[in-house]
């Protein structure tokens, strides 16, 4: 079988990583010597690292600025197995700072948001768009641009709505577009209602992540599946951990394995990530996850 051609449209940041023991209290005060990181990030790098290495065909279109912070993510790639679609940002490279503590919670901070109009030609995208097989749309503003073009080839769109707060307006228009959607439970107060007013608006399947609490999925037949994280695996750092879930869940499911099989696999990936300080699992190889799933299902 030949590889699946995946069209990842937008995500990408250049991110400062520190690392605590708590987040410190609404105070002045003076932290001392904490362990940090810096590199690329975001969904879309994050995707990216995981689908490549899993036997796709993958292309990443990213916006960034013409600086050293777009040099080190374009850099990073290179070294990946990436079809890079770079357009320059006038306003620079997207930043972020987050704060992690040591239960795997984060606060983000934008220090500098991608264009939500940036000066793009997307007609030279129209190609690629009509040669994928799926296409990965990330909820970056300025990405809702691309919808015409996905809705004129009627591609099948995945998305991840990360920390949706019910009745956002901004998720609005990437979830009108996706036939597959993911989210986290983390801001939702009943997330089963939340998965099925999302899949009563036409969906194929919708999927919820709940951090240590496993994932839930429902599906069109409006069959609901629930999986329980892998707890072998020790947390690291949970920076991309629900970029590898996503990316896990989508390998099985274009091999047309079970629902429950495809969350199972994205635990998989998932625990990978959280074991080290990577975007994306090490070495990652699509034997090495098969065979971490053999392992998984003694």
């Amino acid at each position: 079988m030949s590889k699946k051609n995946i069209l990842i449209i937008s995500g990408a940041s250049y991110d400062s990583i520190v690392y605590l023991d708590k987040f410190p209290e609404p105070l002045p005060q003076t932290i001392h010597e904490s362990v940090f990181s810096e590199g690329p990030g975001s969904t879309g790098v994050g995707k990216a690292s995981n689908l490549c290495h899993l036997g796709f065909n993958t292309s990443l279109q990213i916006l960034v600025g013409d600086d050293y912070y777009g040099k080190q993510i374009r850099d990073f790639l290179s070294g990946k197995p990436v079809n890079q679609l770079v357009d320059i940002d006038p306003k620079g490279t997207e930043r972020h700072v987050n704060l992690m503590n040591k239960n795997g919670e984060r606060i983000s901070i934008f220090i500098t948001s991608a264009s939500s109009t940036p000066p793009i030609d997307y007609t030279k995208y129209e190609k690629l768009i009509q040669d994928a097989d799926i296409v990965i749309l990330n909820i970056i503003d300025y990405a809702r641009q691309f919808i015409p073009l996905l809705k004129k080839y009627n591609k099948e769109v995945w998305t991840d709505l990360h920390d949706y707060n019910e009745g956002n307006p901004y998720h609005e228009d990437f979830i009108d577009a996706a036939d597959y959607v993911f989210l986290s439970s983390d801001n939702l107060s009943d997330y089963k209602s939340t998965m099925q007013d999302i899949m009563s608006r036409n969906k194929k399947l919708v999927v919820c992540t709940h951090g240590k609490k496993g994932a839930s999925a429902l599906t069109s037949e409006l069959k609901w599946y629930d999986s329980p994280i892998i707890d072998s695996y020790k947390v690291i750092d949970t920076n991309g951990a629900g970029d590898a879930f996503f990316s896990g869940y989508l390998y099985a499911h274009c091999k047309n394995l079970p629902t429950q099989t495809c969350l199972t696999y994205g635990h998989i990936l998932g625990g990978l990530c959280v074991n080290s300080h990577e975007i994306a699992p090490p070495q990652l190889s699509e034997d090495g996850v098969v065979n971490a799933y053999m392992k998984t299902v003694k």
